[in-house]
């Protein structure tokens, strides 16, 4: 299973982007699936996660302010929409999958991925 990330790019304060998290080719049984970041000098930290069951979670800081939504009708594919976006959310932004698939013969199949970084730059 692969995560192909997308998405990032340079914006000015106050603006948007819209970050895809796709599954390549596999749909996922049950899954969570997040976004997180990570700035210079900082750790990496949760930004938003949701789940096959429904459960969202945001960190605090985005709160208000970016919205993490999944699909799952073919390939499983996770979006994070960032509006209002701030300086201090310039970071590289990664996406994370916890899943459970069914492969040909039927049997699960469970395993933990990341995407590549995708960098958001947020200029005042």
């Amino acid at each position: 299973v692969q995560l192909q990330a997308s998405g990032g790019g340079s914006v000015q304060a106050g603006g948007f982007l819209r970050l895809s998290c796709a599954a390549s080719g596999r749909r996922f049984s049950r899954y969570t699936m997040g976004w997180y970041r990570q700035a210079p000098g900082k750790e990496r930290e949760l930004v938003a996660e949701i789940s096959s069951g429904g459960s969202i979670k945001y960190a605090d800081s985005v709160k208000g302010r970016f919205t993490i939504s999944d699909d799952n009708a073919k390939n499983t594919v996770v979006y994070l929409q960032m509006n209002s976006l701030k300086p201090e959310d310039t970071a590289v932004y990664y996406c994370n999958a916890d899943y459970t698939y069914y492969n040909d013969y039927g049997s699960p199949v469970v395993g933990r991925q990341w995407g590549q970084g995708t960098q958001v730059t947020v200029s005042s």
